[in-house]
Order: structure tokens, then sequence, then C-alpha cells
């Protein structure tokens, strides 16, 4: 008799169905965030290039509390967006973290070696195209490598409901767990390579109302008069402590528990997700695109902007750092486990996803700031050239992706029916033999 082969390992497969609701209305939230982020931007690149371009920077750098230097918290408008708002964007980045690595695909070493790989790859391959591309140059700029590592998952999300709105539950599932992982990297990044001005008792001091919020959310108390002061507190140490402030939402994030609620329904870090994820995506990160991608083509010589190295490293880190570093990866994961791709979905599908991940726009911005200085040359260059990077894969990407929709929406209607009315589409369902 011949010996019968194991069935090879499938990638990209369809999640549960509980997993799946879930996602899709974390996709809803992210991609209504996506169309805001944009619309941000794109007010902040008119208004830069108006004849009021002058009130739209006197705007950023305004300071609000001018008396609060003694506690590092005289920042202006824009530093406040870029420190204080997107710590809301983190804290919902630390929840997912946490929900993925306990409850969802990430707890499953099998499955989560795809978009660890991936996120490693694609942060991995734009960094060296970076460097190659600034030490090809003279070496002006290296502080920023880390600046084409990151994607920006709402306007990447953004893009997809516009030219794919059938994209594969599978495909979509590993976009929004690849952008998981790649935040939790670019976490470590800005924490570790962009401190500056280290300050330890600062930090130390902010154990205590870290330890304090997480008590209270492990004892299942959300009193919001007790939790919002423990968080801005901590916020606050963390920012004077020197580490950008932001890693304080991760850290909250990362105390609140995971789990079924009461009754089986859902837990806390699902509910704080679900409260807290349209804040982050509909205000939080608009507003600080709006603060941030204002950059000024008046009088500027463009010839001269797209032959700086800095501008050329960002760009080609994302369009094609990204994508050769997400598709690469994910095909030597398949060929060297012998894995084989969801039968859904195909490696054109993949390659519209890596080109999809160049889109860098919020992480990307930031470590601009934190690499070179907010308002310095240098980041003014940094916004437009991820502002390049971005659209032109975003082009790319759409070229590819909308060719396949015709397919997408075929396996959509598929999944999508019901046959015995229960409200679960017939493909969540097992069949008897």
């Amino acid at each position: 008799m011949t010996e019968r082969r194991p069935p090879s390992p499938r990638l990209l497969s369809r999640r549960s169905w509980p997993e799946a609701r879930f996602l899709a209305d974390v996709l809803r939230t992210e991609t209504v965030g996506g169309g805001l982020l944009l619309l941000g931007a794109l007010v902040a690149l008119v208004w830069a290039n108006s004849p009021w371009r002058a009130a739209y920077a006197g705007l950023g750098e305004w300071v609000p509390w001018p008396d609060g230097a003694g506690l590092h918290l005289d920042l202006s408008l824009a530093a406040w967006a870029a420190d204080g708002l997107l710590a809301i964007f983190f804290f919902v980045a630390g929840l997912e973290l946490k929900r993925e690595f306990v409850a969802g695909d990430l707890r499953d070493p099998r499955r989560a070696a795809l978009p660890v790989v991936a996120a490693l790859g694609g942060m991995v391959v734009p960094a060296l195209v970076y460097l190659t591309v600034t030490l090809a140059a003279g070496g002006e700029g290296l502080r920023g490598w880390a600046i084409p590592t990151a994607t920006d998952i709402a306007f990447a999300l953004a893009v997809l409901a516009v030219v794919s709105s059938h994209l594969p539950q599978g495909l979509r599932a590993f976009l929004l767990t690849l952008a998981v992982v790649d935040d939790l990297f670019a976490i470590v990044i800005i924490a570790v390579f962009y401190t500056a001005d280290f300050h330890p008792l600062p930090l130390l001091g902010a154990v205590l109302p870290v330890a304090a919020f997480a008590l209270l959310v492990r004892r299942r108390h959300t009193w919001w008069w007790a939790l919002l002061p423990l968080a801005v507190t901590a916020w606050a140490l963390v920012h004077a402590s020197g580490v950008h402030a932001t890693v304080a939402g991760v850290l909250l994030g990362f105390t609140v528990p995971v789990g079924p609620g009461a009754g089986g329904g859902p837990g806390l870090a699902e509910r704080l997700e679900h409260r807290w994820r349209p804040v982050s995506a509909g205000l939080a990160v608009p507003v600080f695109a709006f603060f941030a991608a204002g950059v000024s083509l008046v009088d500027v010589d463009l010839s001269a902007v797209l032959a700086d190295p800095v501008v050329l490293g960002v760009a080609a880190g994302l369009v094609l750092g990204k994508a050769v570093g997400v598709f690469g990866s994910t095909f030597l994961l398949a060929r060297f486990t012998r894995a084989e791709l969801d039968e859904e979905i195909t490696w054109a599908d993949l390659a519209g996803l890596a080109l999809l991940a160049g889109i860098g726009f919020t992480v990307s911005l930031l470590i601009g700031e934190l690499a070179f200085g907010p308002g310095s040359p240098e980041d003014e260059r940094v916004k437009a050239a991820v502002l390049l990077g971005s659209l032109v894969s975003a082009g790319l990407a759409s070229a590819v992706l909308i060719r396949r929709n015709r397919v997408y929406r075929r396996i959509s209607e598929r999944e999508s029916r019901d046959s015995d009315g229960d409200g679960i589409p017939d493909v969540y369902q097992e069949r008897p033999a």
C-alpha cells in the first residue's frame, strides 16, 4: 500500500464565524476612519498650499497651555495631536494586540507564523532599501531608517473598500493581523530607537497609575472617573520620561483582561475596543493627519525634492521594500513549510495586498517627526515622501486588485448563502458526512 501523505497546511484560511463577525465590525470602523483620515490629509494639503497657509502653520504651532512647561506639557496643537491623541490609537492597538495573542489567531503558533514573518519581512526590507538609497547618496538622513517600515491599516482599508469590496475574508484578516503585528514592532522601534533625554524617575512613577489601572480593570471596575485620571497620569509621566507618550497607551491596553464577559457576552477588552476604536479611527488619527500631512509645495523645487535621498529612500522603501518584504517572506514561508494558499486565494491576490501594505501614513509620519524633529526641513521632505510612496502603492495595488474584483464578488456571493435561515452562512457550518 502507498503511504498517504498528510494534507499540506493552508495559508490564509477562513477564520471561525465569531472571529469573522468581530473582524467585520473592526473592518467597518477602520474603513470609515480611513475615509476621514484621507479627508483630514486632503484638507491639510489644500490649506498648506493656499494663500492662507500661514494660518495653517500658526494653528499647528499654537501652544494652548504655555504655563505647562514645568510638567513638559507646553505643547503645540500639532504636538498634542501626535503625543496625546495618538495615545488613544495606540491604546486600541494594545487592546487588539492582547486580544490577538490571547484569543485570536496569534495564540496559535501555526497561524501566527504567517503574519509575524510577513510583518518582519515588511519591516526589514523597507529599512534596508532606505539605508541602501541614503548610503549611496552619502549617508544623509540615516536616522530615518524606520520611516518606511509601518503600514497604515485605516488608509489601506479605505483604499481596499473603494477598489475591491469583495476581497476574501482570509486576505482581509491577514491584512488586519499583519497591521497589528506591524504596530507591535513599530511600538518597540519608537521606544528603543527614538527615545531622547531619557529620565528614569518619571517612567518608574508611571508604574503606579498603570498598576492601579490594571487592578481596577481586572476586577471589572470600569468607572470612567477613576480610569481616565489614572490613564492621563500614566501618559503624563511617560511623556516626562522622554519615552514617546503613546507607549503609555499600549501599556494600558495590555493590562485589560481578555475573555468572555458575564453570561458569555463580550469581554471587557472587546467592549473597550468597541468603545474606543471609533474615537481612534474617527477623531484621533484624522486630527493627527490634519496637522501632520500639511506639506507646502509653494515655491519648492520639485525636481530637487524628488532627487533628495531621504525622499527617494522613504518612497522606495514603501513602494518596493514593503511589496518585496511582505510578498517575498510569505512566498519563502510557503516554500519552506510546503504550505499552500487557501483554495479561494491566489498569489496575484497576495501581490496586490503586499502592494497595499506600502501605504504608510500615521506611524510613518510620526517616526519622521521623531527622527528629524517636527517642522524641520527633513521632516517636510519626509511628509512629501510618505504621501508620494503611499499614493504610488495605493495606485499599484488598485491596478492589481480591481482586476480580481469579479472573482471576489463571486466568492462573496457563495459565502453569504444561508440555506437554513439561521443567520449563519453555510460556509461556517459543518455539514454531515
